[in-house]
This record gives structure tokens, C-alpha cells and sequence, in this order.
């Protein structure tokens, strides 16, 4: 916790013993352990490494992974065009 204070980073805490209330963010930590770490987890020969794809990782899932419930587009370009105020 002080190390997240000393970086200026605010912690969120859901309400004890209901998942609902990260339920999106359990999804995407779910999947990107999936696709990135499970069964790769001897392939990084360093932290920087690992550091680099999840990073790229992150790139990828916003901006060219497209789902189902985004309209079959990423989900950067979703929010775009279905949130702005024209």
C-alpha cells in the first residue's frame, strides 16, 4: 500500500465476498494470463521481457483484439464510436 501512495496510485477495493464488482477487470487479468503467461512462464528470460509482452499485451487487447460484445471491433475504436457526442 505505501508503495502505491509513494507512485500517487489509488487503490480500488470492491466490497468483500462480491465478485460482480470487478467482474470485468477479473475477466481481462483472466484472459491475459491465458494468452501471455500460462504455458509460457519459462519462456521469459527476464522481467523485462515479461514486462515487454504484457505491454504489447495491453496494446493488442485495446486496440486490434476484436469480441463479440464490441461489436466485432476493438474495443478502443468501440468506444470511439459508440460513446462520443456527436
Amino acid at each position: 500500500m505505501n508503495e502505491l501512495k509513494k507512485h500517487g496510485i489509488i487503490q480500488s477495493m470492491s466490497r468483500k465476498g462480491n465478485c460482480y464488482d470487478n467482474s470485468i477487470m477479473e475477466t481481462f487479468f483472466g484472459r491475459l494470463k491465458n494468452e501471455v503467461y500460462y504455458g509460457y512462464e519459462n519462456s521469459y528470460s527476464s522481467f523485462e521481457e515479461f514486462s515487454n509482452a504484457i505491454e504489447k499485451y495491453i496494446y493488442y487487447y485495446n486496440n486490434e483484439r476484436i469480441q463479440k460484445k464490441t461489436k466485432w471491433i476493438p474495443p478502443i475504436r468501440y468506444r470511439l464510436e459508440f460513446t462520443s457526442i456527436n
